[in-house]
């Protein structure tokens, strides 16, 4: 068998199925990686860089033997793990990636194919796929946008959407925070942003081929700022959420605080003390002094209510525009089924307009 040089294009398609190497070492692929691939380092991250050293100091020969000296000991261990993890995809088949498609993939291509896989190495390497990624989000995608203040349970609603068999973009979940000062309360630490481009690029990838192969004709998503948490979502994309018609959830006052209490009142005072301060500058050294002193007193829904009150004023600043909507949904009561159904049933009348 001989290594088979693929494109980006046929590399996302074969990842679907395959199991995919990245060979570059862990520290470059804990920064970023392909949204599926396995870390399958030919170096560690020290001797990449006695190698690089090697290679810009004296000469890519050198660079070469002491390569040689760390891959040689390595060669049976990696067969082995090769093997091992080609089991659980129940093929004998690998996709294998460097960060340009140079040296390090190659090398280990030319192991695995020489034990007998067959083996698909991706020209450009990880560079090619991020080239990909930053292009990709200047794609147009047909959104329905779910609006509405705080509290409102858009989340709610975009999950039970998704039950219904409607295709959804939860981009809090991919970025990992709920997009307030208290967002990642209960979570693991954010991605980091190119890691969330990539997450999110292979995600709307995959919708696109939903849309193509259904009777769908839009995704809903849900409202956002430009900035989740630490993240800023892709300039490309945010343009076209904020192009997108949106149905705006009208929740009453009280029924969102109850909702805000459910969520949040559950963590410690310190932690939603760290998350009242975040917000101190924007808010106001006045009204930030007040909530943390109801917190203090034990009166935590008051406390939220100032919290809430700021968030329907920065909401009204931030992401609010009267020319976006399609429709206001006044909501009586708060149910994410009813509302779900509420919202398919909207879309189908503006389909048929």
């Amino acid at each position: 068998m001989a290594v088979k040089t693929v494109d980006i294009e046929d590399f996302l398609q074969l990842a679907q199925e395959l199991p995919v190497f990245d060979v570059r070492s862990p520290a470059e692929y804990s920064h970023a990686h392909f949204p599926a691939a396995l870390s399958f380092p030919l170096f560690s991250d020290e001797e990449r860089k006695v190698v690089g050293t090697t290679y810009k100091q004296i000469s890519r020969e050198a660079a070469i033997k002491i390569g040689l000296d760390y891959f040689g000991p390595k060669m049976r261990t990696m067969v082995e793990t090769a093997e091992a993890l080609v089991q659980k995809s129940g093929c004998n088949k690998i996709i294998v990636h460097c960060w340009r498609g140079g040296m390090r993939s190659a090398a280990i291509a030319w192991l695995l194919d020489l034990y007998g896989f067959e083996v698909y190495l991706l020209s450009g390497g990880y560079k090619a796929f991020r080239k990909w990624v930053l292009a990709y989000f200047d794609n147009g995608l047909p959104m329905m946008v779910i609006g509405g203040y705080t509290g409102s349970g858009k989340t709610e609603v975009l999950n039970s959407l998704a039950s219904k068999g409607e295709i959804i973009i939860d981009l809090e979940k991919i970025a990992g925070h709920r997009g307030s000062a208290f967002g990642n309360l209960g979570l693991p630490p954010q991605p980091g942003m190119e890691q969330f481009e990539n997450e999110l690029s292979v995600y709307l990838r995959k919708i696109k081929t939903e849309l193509a192969i259904s009777d769908k004709k839009w995704v809903w998503v849900e409202d956002e700022s430009r900035r989740i948490g630490n993240i800023n979502l892709p300039e490309g994309f945010y343009k076209l959420l904020k192009k997108a018609p949106f149905i705006f959830l009208e929740v009453p006052f009280e029924l969102r605080l109850d909702t805000i209490l459910k969520n949040y009142g559950k963590f410690s005072k310190e932690e939603l003390e760290n998350g009242i301060y975040r917000i101190r500058k924007r808010m106001g050294n006045d009204l930030n002094t007040k909530a943390l002193q109801l917190l203090h007193e034990n009166n935590i829904k008051g406390s939220f209510e100032i919290l809430l009150n700021y968030y329907d004023r920065f909401y009204l600043k931030s992401s609010f525009s009267h020319e976006r909507i399609l429709k206001n949904a006044e909501l009586t009561g708060y149910s994410p089924n009813e509302i779900s159904d509420y919202l398919i049933e909207t879309k189908k009348m503006y389909a048929d307009s």
